[in-house]
């Protein structure tokens, strides 16, 4: 039995989930953590990233850079 995501809820991903996203290692999605590029919740002794903040920074990055 899956659990269905509420509407209008975030979903959270992994910091392995979201080094896959950007393509680079978990140590740089670490890195990001700790500058503050990228917001995360710990729980426990890991963290976990919504989807629209990897999307605010994939967006930050792409006008950044253009």
């Amino acid at each position: 039995m899956s659990m269905a995501q509420p509407p209008g809820r975030a979903q959270y991903l992994t910091v392995a989930e979201v080094a896959a996203i950007l393509r680079v290692s978990t140590m740089t999605v670490y890195r990001l953590i700790k500058s503050g590029d990228l917001r995360a919740v710990r729980v426990g002794k890991s963290y976990r990233l919504s989807e629209d903040e990897v999307d605010r920074y994939l967006a930050r990055g792409y006008t950044e850079a253009g």
